[in-house]
This record gives C-alpha cells, sequence and structure tokens, in this order.
C-alpha cells in the first residue's frame, strides 16, 4: 500500500508492478512507489493515521535540531526498505505546533508508531537504522522486546 502524496489516498499496487508509472488511483498524479518519508501537516498526519492499511512511523523534527537531520536519511532508509509496507511520515514541529503538542512531544526528535489508527509505540532519541526498523516492526506488530520505550 502506497500514499500518494498529492492527494492522500492509499492505493493497492500489486506484484510483480505491471509496467509503466502507476498513478493515484483517486486523483491520477504519479505514485511514489520509493517508500522515501512524506511530510505531512496536521491535518494529513490524522487522515493518514486513521486510513492507513499498514503501520505508520511517524519523525517528529525541527530544521534546527541536529540529532533530526541525522536520522532523516536513517528514516530515509527505512522507508525504502519497508516500502509498502510501512508508511513513513515526517511532522515539521516548528510548522505544527499544534499537533505537536496534541502527540505531547517533549523533545525531539520522536518517532511514534501507529497502527490500526491508534498511537503503539513511541521513542525518543536517535537510534541506528539496524534498531530503528527492528522497533517499529515490532511495535507495530504488538510487542517483542523492542516495542518498549
Amino acid at each position: 500500500m502506497f500514499r500518494c502524496a498529492s492527494c492522500g489516498a492509499f492505493n493497492r499496487v500489486r506484484e510483480p508492478r505491471p509496467p509503466g508509472e502507476p498513478t493515484c488511483g483517486r486523483c491520477q498524479r504519479p505514485l511514489d512507489l520509493s517508500g522515501r518519508p512524506q511530510e505531512v501537516d496536521g491535518d494529513a498526519l490524522w487522515r493518514a493515521v486513521q486510513a492507513s492499511p499498514v503501520p505508520v512511523l511517524l519523525d517528529l523534527w525541527a530544521p534546527w535540531c541536529g540529532p533530526c537531520r541525522t536520522a532523516a536519511p536513517i528514516l530515509d532508509a527505512v522507508g525504502r526498505a519497508q516500502a509498502g509496507r510501512l508508511l513513513v511520515l515526517k511532522l515539521n514541529t516548528e510548522e505544527q505546533p499544534q499537533a505537536a503538542g496534541q502527540l505531547g512531544v517533549r523533545g525531539i526528535p520522536t518517532f511514534v508508531v501507529f497502527s490500526g489508527g491508534r498511537e503503539v509505540a513511541r521513542r525518543s532519541g536517535l537510534m541506528p537504522r539496524p534498531e530503528l526498523e527492528r522497533w517499529a516492526l515490532a511495535s507495530a506488530q504488538g510487542g517483542g522486546p523492542w516495542a518498549s520505550a
């Protein structure tokens, strides 16, 4: 399942992928299948969390935050490795303070996993890619040693 960055609709893409460039079933714009993180505002975040058929990994960050900038390529790698199985979203806490407040963010970077429309895990601070990926996937599946904060 892939989220259209233009309209927010979720699209199922068959494997193996058909030839040609896939387009969104709702808006007909090109559909990014790379899995790279998508920037969202507060409204788009809540819509995605409620509608996503796959787990969502949210990165709460700010442009001035050094560890947040360090986490960006790690999140990109996780998103690309889990494309279609995990949706990676980014919320800029400076531009979206209300959404950050609703989530009770106290420090950044903070990572939140949502599954089935609800928060299932949360961690703050940098993690190496293998740890972040294991934690997000284990959390989305309901537990395991990596799900604890």
